[in-house]
């Protein structure tokens, strides 16, 4: 009967680990998203210095709220991530609106598939 009971509570302790650790990788990719639509809404108006100014906004976003994010998830992924951002970055300090607007939908699609990829679901569990 321990055994059990010991096992259930692990098992409680696991699932529940795994749901605020959904919330929280939801909360700080909502915070990326917001600041990547930011970017984009200053390309459109053709203002690049805000632009820029966004674009500092989302390394210290990205530094602040991602700094944990290497314990739950894929190395790889959060390399391709962060060479998206430098690659914004540039594209953007060189006022290439081409070239900003397709690294920031990727940046954006790489970001917005984090939550989804590490949710406790039956899908990602089996």
């Amino acid at each position: 009967m321990r055994l059990l009971v010991s096992l259930l509570v692990i098992f409680a302790v696991a699932v529940s680990l795994g749901f605020w650790t959904n919330h929280k990788l939801a909360v700080s990719t909502g915070d990326l998203l917001e600041n990547i639509e930011k970017i984009e809404a200053g390309i459109e108006n053709n203002q690049w210095e805000t632009a820029r100014s966004h674009t500092m906004d989302l390394e210290e976003t990205w530094d602040k709220k991602a700094s944990w994010w290497p314990t739950v998830m894929d190395h790889q992924e959060i390399d391709n991530i962060e060479f998206a951002m430098a690659k914004v970055k540039e594209y953007i300090g060189n006022q290439n609106a081409a070239l900003s607007w397709g690294q920031l939908s990727e940046l954006k699609l790489m970001i917005k598939h984090i939550p989804e990829k590490e949710a406790v679901t039956i899908k990602n569990i089996l």
